[in-house]
């Protein structure tokens, strides 16, 4: 295996992230499951390609010019990586968020110079009206002048960057792909990746997943949960229902479970999302049987949740 080849700058680090299959929690009697490790971009999160895009194609068509601070609305993840972005390009940032989201985030964003406005959760949880009250937020002081919003729920560049992951599985798994799941915040990744395997193969299912708590997609309600950057409360504007086969609602304490799992068997260290994500990718295996391939994507590192009380408790059988 050739070691990758020198990088001009940080940026050039972002994607070619790798794919492992699972060999300890999935049974031989059900369909291969593979994850990819999007906790490998620099900030340890898929978050990179949709900043990375957002800013990109934004000085691309003149919107963003080195006089305006970008501003966004955020759980902490697409922060820190909008975050990481404008320190390499030279721009200022400013991220409203959450002491909601975890601490390990918030404090990610300031090491890479960003300012932080933090909207209070009372519950300390993410309620249905957090979102959209960070998203006003910034609204009003982006209104103030001088701001460029990258507005992740409605930036349609942001498939563009998760478009890669779909690219890349295509080179990954040549034979093709028999379903690929993921969960949905912005709906971003899910619609990024979905539109490309669904060109390439009408046959490819594409599964968007939620937090059992708070089913909007499956039941049309919102709900309280602590899934960070997932189940935000509303039917997000990038999500086409063209593009995806099923919502499926996954328990939280099931993800958190296999998050817990996923270490101590797999040595794989990853967040709450990608918790659910592979709970329901197991899911999906056990129903469709030997000879097929079932895909989905660890979000980020677990090492952004040490600090609370995801991998508190030991694992469990």
């Amino acid at each position: 295996m050739r070691p990758p080849l020198p990088v001009t700058t940080a940026l050039d680090a972002i994607g070619n992230t790798p794919v492992v299959e699972l060999r300890h929690l999935s049974s031989p009697d059900s369909a291969a499951v593979y994850v990819k490790l999007e906790g490998f971009n620099p900030t340890g999160s898929y978050k990179d390609r949709m900043a990375l895009a957002m800013i990109e194609e934004a000085e691309q068509r003149g919107a963003l010019t080195p006089n305006l601070t970008v501003i966004e609305y955020t759980g902490g993840s697409t922060g820190s990586s909008l975050a990481f972005v404008c320190a390499a390009k030279g721009y200022r940032f400013h991220a409203v968020s959450s002491d909601a989201f975890a601490a390990s985030k918030l404090n990610t964003m300031r090491a890479f110079g960003a300012q932080l406005t933090l909207v209070h959760s009372p519950s300390g949880e993410i309620s249905p009206d957090l979102i959209p009250e960070m998203m006003s937020v910034a609204a009003t002081i982006a209104a103030q002048g001088g701001y460029y919003q990258t507005d992740q729920f409605n930036n349609q560049d942001s498939l563009i960057g998760y478009a890669g992951i779909g690219h890349e599985l295509l080179a990954q798994f040549p034979e093709g792909v028999d379903v690929f799941c993921g969960a949905v915040g912005t709906a971003g990744m899910l619609m990024g990746v979905a539109g490309v395997l669904k060109d390439n193969s009408s046959t490819t299912r594409v599964v968007a997943l939620e937090p059992a708590s708070a089913p909007m997609l499956t039941l049309g309600h919102p709900g309280q949960h602590h899934v960070e950057g997932i189940g935000v409360g509303f039917l997000p504007p990038l999500l086409d229902s063209e593009l995806y086969d099923e919502a499926r609602a996954i328990d939280e304490a099931a993800a958190r479970w296999t998050c817990r799992q996923l270490a101590a068997q797999e040595g794989l260290l990853v967040g709450t999302s990608s918790g659910l994500n592979v709970a329901a990718a197991l899911e999906l295996a056990s129903e469709l049987g030997p000879g097929k391939v079932v895909v989905t994507v660890a979000c980020d590192t677990g090492l952004k949740y040490l600090e609370g009380d995801l991998f508190a408790r030991p694992p469990t059988s």
